[in-house]
């Protein structure tokens, strides 16, 4: 990371309840958005979707009062290799040129009652929406001491089936099921 600390004191995270209700944007640079897929049976292989965005509102300390969007451009696969990254944005797999994002937008609210909570929503993928339901923990809150925004995290997981969203290449030698990982940090916006 390139990050440097600009303060030899930071403020240590905050817990759940102490998390500010407000408006907060995706932090690209420190958001990951993993996937996992049975490889042959044999293995499990990952990639990554680079430069996602989002936001993440919460608006009050009650349950279920807020909303979360997360999206990637699907053309910014990311594997271990080149020639792979190039298939899967191909008409094949997730055909990037018609459809260039990937996007979940929670249709239930977000809570922050709890820890670890679920979260409903639409994903939209290769031109096809769904409803789908994720696990998301909080991580913890605070300000982060490179950039001196105060940030909120959340560990985010979902499975999909390819088949429903119209992503049919390789079945079933490449598995049915993906696993969807996102580590989220999302920085407080300021008026």
């Amino acid at each position: 990371m390139t990050d440097t600390v600009r303060s030899p004191t930071t403020t240590l995270p905050q817990e759940l309840s102490a998390v500010r209700r407000s408006h907060y944007r995706l932090d690209p640079v420190h958001t990951r958005v993993l996937f996992s897929v049975s490889h042959f049976g044999i293995s499990t292989y990952y990639g990554e979707f680079l430069s996602p965005s989002g936001v993440l509102d919460i608006a009050s300390p009650q349950p279920g009062a807020g909303a979360l969007t997360v999206s990637v451009p699907v053309a910014n696969v990311l594997t271990s290799s080149r020639v792979l990254d190039e298939e899967l944005r191909s008409r094949d797999w997730l055909d990037a040129e018609r459809f260039p994002a990937m996007t979940f937008t929670s249709t239930s609210p977000v809570s922050l009652a709890a820890r670890s909570f679920q979260v409903a929503g639409n994903l939209s993928l290769h031109g096809v929406t769904r409803e789908i339901v994720m696990d998301a923990s909080f991580v913890g809150a605070g300000v982060n001491p490179t950039k001196q925004v105060y940030t909120i995290g959340f560990d985010i997981r979902g499975k999909i089936r390819r088949s429903d969203f119209g992503v049919m290449a390789a079945l079933p030698q490449i598995g049915e099921e993906v696993g969807l990982i996102i580590g989220a940090a999302f920085e407080l916006e300021t008026p």
